[in-house]
């Protein structure tokens, strides 16, 4: 449940929807679940064989496990590798941030983000730097003080009761969706497959379902691997990666039942892009017979798959400096909270300090946006093809010793056929998002 935490956050409740929203529906669910058994499992996989057999995150795991002649590289990679969770966090809580503003707004005055007001009501927000620092220190403080609590007592123990809490909401968010007046039109558009938007932009829904894969199961990081050194011997690692991968993929397919349905509802058009949860669901949730408390009800629960993220990732920042250091876990708590709200200030006063000089490159795009680009385009895929090396290849942890990792324990095993596929096929496909996201920018 822990690592399902991490896995589960806003690239389910909140990217998920708009990208279905914006490929068309069914046949991109089609090809984004193709693709979480091509990369996603694979991935996570190597990324807890890593962290449980080096009984470290990232940084030092692969130090650990590499062979002599190459130690000092990969100590190096490992570094680098790691340092993606720190930009990850850097905008993450900023969004984060912005969910409890909208949790606390509807708890306290009902309606206050509905009506055709929604869309400026979210540019106020977030022209707001006041507001949005406030809420993002919120998010940032209640992370660090879980995690400075411990594993079990505190980061194992919070996550575990939001990740129940987040199921419950989400289900009876989707069943009142499901009921409303014209949400079968929504469930069709989800669930119904149509081939037409797919062969319209093949190449755009196949890199987008790719990218989706990835950022949905946070792995290309190492994210994971801190929490694989806390999994026993006595279960299969390739088991907890489909129970992970089970989860993860059910969060994301209720959020389509509670958004779609309701959009169909209402009249919203589903292909809003990123601003979906925020502009458009607002006047769903204004049409509602208390549509205040259920819009409460759904930030609430959007806030819970972030902070599970947050807490998460920042275990994973916090276990790697422990690991290099040897600092307790209360002052790295603390400095770890610390450094990601400062590095959090530019995504939320929103300065764009390339846009001059790059301005071709990034189209205008604020910090935010320009952080998740070189996140989602740059280092997960490239991350992730180091981590694929460096369990496939004998300069790294090996094939050898990474299948048996693996299979250890009670559950299923790697198959052999993996391996070619994660020499050779694999890091074509993660070169292919990487040469896409080049050429998309």
């Amino acid at each position: 449940m822990l690592s399902a935490g991490c896995a589960v956050g806003l690239g389910n409740v909140w990217r998920f929807p708009f990208i279905v929203g914006r490929n068309g529906g069914a046949a991109f669910l089609l090809v984004y679940l193709v693709f979480l058994a091509l990369l996603g499992f694979p991935l996570l996989t190597a990324e807890l064989a890593v962290g449980r057999a080096s009984g470290s995150g990232v940084s030092k795991a692969m130090r650990l496990l590499a062979p002599g002649g190459s130690k000092r590289f990969w100590a190096v990679l490992g570094v680098v590798i790691f340092g993606g969770n720190l930009l990850l966090m850097s905008y993450y809580t900023s969004v984060g941030g912005w969910l409890l503003r909208y949790a606390a707004g509807y708890a306290a005055r009902g309606t206050a983000f509905a009506g055709e007001d929604a869309a400026s009501a979210f540019a106020g927000m977030i022209s707001s730097p006041g507001t949005c620092v406030s809420y993002m220190l919120l998010c940032v403080s209640a992370s660090a003080a879980v995690c400075a609590c411990g594993v079990r007592s505190g980061v194992e123990r919070a996550v575990k009761w939001m990740m129940m809490a987040l199921l419950v909401l989400l289900g009876v968010l989707a069943a009142k969706s499901l009921a409303l007046p014209g949400a079968a039109a929504g469930v069709a558009f989800y669930l119904k497959v149509d081939w037409a938007p797919l062969l319209d932009h093949p190449f755009r829904t196949c890199f987008e379902a790719m990218g989706q894969a990835f950022f949905t199961l946070s792995v290309g990081v190492g994210c994971m691997t801190i929490f694989g050194s806390y999994v026993g011997k006595e279960r299969s690692l390739v088991t907890e990666a489909v129970w992970i991968i089970a989860i993860d993929t059910a969060v994301a397919f209720l959020s389509g039942l509670v958004v779609f349905p309701a959009c169909a509802a209402f009249g919203v058009d589903v292909a809003s892009g990123p601003s979906l949860i925020f502009s458009a669901l607002p006047k769903v949730f204004a049409g509602m017979t208390g549509g205040g408390a259920w819009g409460a009800v759904f930030f609430f629960f959007l806030s819970l798959a972030a902070l599970t993220t947050v807490i998460a990732v920042f275990e994973c920042l916090i276990g790697g400096i422990m690991d290099e250091t040897g600092w307790r876990r209360v002052p790295t708590s603390l400095l770890v909270g610390g450094a990601v709200a400062v590095l959090s200030l530019p995504a939320v006063f929103g300065f764009n300090i390339w846009r001059d000089a790059a301005s071709a490159f990034l189209s205008g795009m604020s910090v935010l946006d320009f952080e998740d680009f070189v996140f989602s385009q740059f280092c997960l895929p490239l991350g992730a093809l180091a981590t694929c090396f460096f369990c496939v290849w004998e300069t790294g942890f090996g094939w050898r010793r990474f299948s048996s990792e693996a299979s250890e324990g009670k559950g299923w095993r790697l198959g052999g056929f993996f391996r070619p596929y994660m020499r050779y096929v694999l890091p074509l496909i993660l070169l292919a998002i990487f040469a896409g996201g080049l050429i998309r920018s």
